[in-house]
This record gives structure tokens, sequence and C-alpha cells, in this order.
């Protein structure tokens, strides 16, 4: 069994994560402490490693707010580059060691946005692309060592991610993904010889759906 600690596995993408591995004999060592608190997530993990064979990282975890840049506060900037870019460098630093001791992996769920400049999506793109780029350069540095390093980058996918957001995903199944086909493509990753190091998925049709706010 392969031991695997996975971010954002209580929803969304994350639990899709969890449901495969799980089913596929992989044990999930999930991470309870808020992304953006670091000293609390740094503690956590170093006990986690402390008593379990480290196998996999799954970097998950992560959330997004698609307004002009003015009018997001320093406060929202702050968790959004926490949660979505600085915690997964910290976790990846912390896990390293363990990783490459089992010649393991670590998976990155960036977004679409990593490799396009959508309009309300400056800060969002910033931290994916971010996330993206470090997997990117982390492979060239680990590859010796036996460690595997991918960005999965998911298009549109019909989850909680937008419940509290102006748009959504669109009305017809051909244009967004299921958190299933994303788990999938995790699964894959892991299963071959050689290394997928950025893996792009999106649905066949674009479109979105517009929320009314009254």
């Amino acid at each position: 069994m392969k031991n695997v600690i996975l971010t954002g596995s209580s929803g969304g993408i994350g639990s899709a994560i969890a449901g495969i591995l799980e089913g596929n004999g992989y044990k999930i060592l999930p991470v309870s402490s808020r992304m953006e608190n670091l000293h609390l997530l740094e503690s956590e993990v170093k006990s986690i490693l402390s008593a379990n064979k480290l196998d996999v990282l799954i970097n998950c975890a992560g959330f997004g707010i698609f307004r002009p840049h003015e009018e997001i506060s320093p406060d929202d900037i702050k968790k959004m580059v926490d949660v979505n870019l600085t915690a997964p460098l910290v976790l990846s630093a912390l896990c390293l060691r363990a990783l490459k001791a089992s010649g393991g992996s670590i998976i990155n769920i960036s977004s679409i946005e990593a490799i396009r400049h959508s309009k309300f999506s400056a800060l969002y793109t910033a931290t994916k692309s971010g996330l993206r780029d470090f997997s990117l350069s982390l492979f060239e540095e680990v590859r010796k060592s036996g460690v595997r390093v991918t960005s999965i980058n998911p298009d549109i996918t019909d989850t909680h991610f937008f419940d509290n957001l102006s748009f959504g995903p669109g009305e017809e199944e051909s244009t967004f993904l299921d958190p299933e086909e994303v788990a999938q493509a995790v699964y894959t990753v892991l299963q071959g010889e050689g290394v997928i190091t950025d893996l792009t998925i999106r649905p066949q049709r674009a479109g979105i759906t517009k929320k009314i706010h009254r």
C-alpha cells in the first residue's frame, strides 16, 4: 500500500482523487490544517511524516476570486497566494526528503488559467501559473533523485468551486469536466513508467453559465 498526503480531499476534485486512489490500494493521509495557516500546516505534516512512509504528495486545495483586481482586498490577495501557491511550495519542501527515499511523486493541481490569460483572473492566474512553473522547474531539480513531478491543469470542472462565484459550468455536459475525469488523470500519471510533467485537460466545447445575483 502506498501512502498519499492529499490536500483539499473534502470535496470536488480532491474528493474524487481520494476515491479513485483508495479504490486502487492507496492510503490517504489527509491534512486537516487550513492551508493559509502555514505554521499549523508545517507542524501537522511533520507529525504525519514522522509516523508514515510517504509515496505521493498531491496539492489539490485551492480557491478562486474573479473580480477587477482593485476590488480584491489585501487580505484576500494574501489568503489566495498562501492557499494556492505558498502552501504547495511549503509542503513540497517538507516532503521531498521522504519522497526521495521512496522514489515518490508530487502532483500539483493547477488550472487552465495557468496557461492562458483571462479577464478578472489576474490574481488566480498568478497563483496557478506560479504553481505550474514551480512544478516544471522542480522536476528538473529532482529528476535524478527519482522523484516525479507533474502539473495537471484542468479546465472548468463541475464542483462547488463556483458556488460563490458569478459564473459556473455551462449547461451542456460537453462544456465542463467531471471531477472523476481529473481524478482518473491523477491515477494514470501515477501508473506510468515515464513522467508526465505537464497535463492539460479540457472539455470538448467552451461554455459557461453566468449567474444573476439579486
